[in-house]
């Protein structure tokens, strides 16, 4: 079943809470469908969404929470990116400087006439902490959060440990275009025209940390404020990824990664670091 989330003051929030009502409940296998502002709350270049609270709504615009019926704590939620459709425009920032973007047909435009191919996606994809109160949008979490992982696009799986029961998944910050680090801190920030996700549950699948399935390739996450311990959190995790999926012994599966996995930095603006392994499907026959 399709769920159409409409873009509305109830539909939106600033916050992490597991005190956050859900705007909806799903069966898992549902698919919920949406548009929304971008980071900053903007719907246009000069249209920033209202009413928001200062202190409730200070993080990025997100739509949610949507429960997940029969989601507990200690499973796993698998999020299937089917579409991801940025709207016309999006912006960059950096120090001192400002690039406006033009998005058309798959690329961007900027006012200096360069240009670069799009892959939107959505930089924020998760649930809450499992500690009460109010906790910011910035970081990335073991429940997901603020990942801003550039291969999550459309065709790819994202699966995420659940910290509360019901899941309470949000979703939003599009990104039309980024690269790894994310080094200004910004990406081609966009409102989103829709998005397309299908929640799913899985009580097979242990994760100490988030991991995803691209096509033709394995990825898992790390985060922490320190990048050698984010590095450190995916590689134990993608340890477990070819465990079970090569059916190896863990210091057999530490030796073999030295030859066929990559660690890439996801981003290192968000005070949490992130780093992504990357283990393909063709790195070994």
């Amino acid at each position: 079943m399709i769920h159409e989330l409409p873009l509305e003051r109830r539909t939106l929030h600033g916050h992490f809470s597991r005190e956050l009502a859900p705007i909806l409940t799903v069966d898992p296998g549902d698919t919920i469908a949406f548009g929304c502002p971008n980071a900053g709350w903007y719907l246009d270049r000069d249209d920033r969404f209202e009413p928001r609270d200062a202190e409730l709504d200070d993080g990025h615009a997100l739509v949610g929470p949507v429960a997940v019926r029969g989601a507990r704590a200690g499973e796993t939620l698998a999020v299937t990116i089917a579409e991801v459709v940025p709207a016309g425009w999006g912006v960059t920032f950096g120090r001192d400087a400002r690039l406006d973007w033009t998005l058309e047909d798959g690329i961007g435009r900027d006012e200096a006439g360069r240009s670069v191919e799009l892959r939107p996606f959505l930089g924020v994809l998760g649930m809450p902490p499992p500690e009460a109160g109010r906790h910011p949008t910035g970081p990335p979490r073991l429940s997901g959060g603020n990942i801003d992982c550039k291969e999550l696009v459309a065709g790819s799986t994202l699966f995420l440990p659940i910290p509360v029961d019901g899941a309470l998944f949000s979703a939003g910050d599009g990104h039309a275009a980024q690269g790894d680090g994310e080094l200004s801190g910004t990406a081609i920030e966009c409102p989103v025209a829709r998005a397309v996700l299908r929640l799913e549950l899985r009580d097979d699948l242990e994760l100490r940390s988030p991991v995803a399935r691209l096509d033709g390739a394995w990825l898992a996450f790390g985060f922490d404020e320190d990048l050698d311990l984010a590095a450190e959190q995916a590689a134990a995790t993608i340890l477990d990824l070819m465990q079970r999926e090569l059916g190896i012994e863990r210091d057999e599966a530490l030796a073999l990664s030295s030859v066929i996995v990559d660690l890439r930095v996801t981003q290192i603006v968000n005070g949490v670091k992130g780093v992504h392994a990357v283990l393909r499907d063709d790195a070994m026959r």
